[in-house]
């Protein structure tokens, strides 16, 4: 199972683990980072250790059927949003919807450096979403091997190796992805990740941008 408190090994990716997963999709290892950077901000872990997530009150809401909606309203609910702030605030949301229903909330978050939901667990090729998570705590390679999995299950292969990041986006971030320009912003990092030259950093942010890319970790 997974750890209660999510805090896991937290390993890193090893070298070559980029180019690998992408010769297996046929796609650059450039737009796979791109999509990282998108979804995470090249962060796969917290300071603390507990991999990254942002918890979707909405599919809560529909896999436990609206049974919760009295209790805990900023957990439950039709419609997506109200995330309230980030980082280790997310994992207090998870932490109390798991007090309501464990597996509704551990699929209703997303993880890891890739955000892949964790109702796609299966989908990914893990059996249970206990053993996805607790995967993801673990090792950052889980987050990519899940990534694999899921554009693979989604039948984004296509997509990905032509770089058409709005038929990318729209199956990998859903309907609304226009909204948030999560095909500019790929295509964007893609541009900028696949262009020869050097690093330019003149902030921290810059610079764990730079150690991410490189493999290194940021922190």
């Amino acid at each position: 199972p997974a750890p209660e408190d999510f805090r896991g090994a937290a390993r890193r990716l090893p070298p070559g683990a980029y180019p690998a997963a992408a010769a297996a999709l046929g796609a650059e290892p450039a737009a796979l980072r791109a999509v990282a950077e998108v979804e995470s901000r090249g962060a796969p872990f917290l300071a603390s250790g507990r991999p990254v997530i942002l918890f979707e009150r909405h599919v809560f809401r529909r896999l436990t059927g609206g049974e919760f909606d009295g209790v805990a309203p900023d957990l439950s609910d039709p419609a997506p949003g109200g995330y309230g702030r980030g980082g280790e605030a997310q994992h207090d949301r998870l932490a109390r919807a798991a007090t309501l229903h464990r597996e509704a909330a551990l699929s209703a978050a997303s993880w890891g450096r890739f955000q892949v939901l964790g109702l796609n667990a299966r989908l990914c090729g893990w059996p249970d979403v206990e053993s996805f998570v607790a995967d993801h705590c673990a090792d950052e390679a889980a987050h990519l091997a899940g990534f694999v999995g899921y554009v693979r299950g989604a039948g984004l292969e296509g997509a990905l190796r032509a770089r058409d990041w709005a038929a990318f986006a729209r199956g990998y971030n859903g309907p609304a992805y226009a909204r948030n320009r999560y095909d500019a912003k790929m295509a964007e990092a893609y541009a900028r990740l696949a262009a020869p030259g050097t690093f330019r950093v003149a902030t921290v942010a810059e610079l764990q941008h730079a150690l991410a890319f490189l493999g290194a970790g940021p922190g």
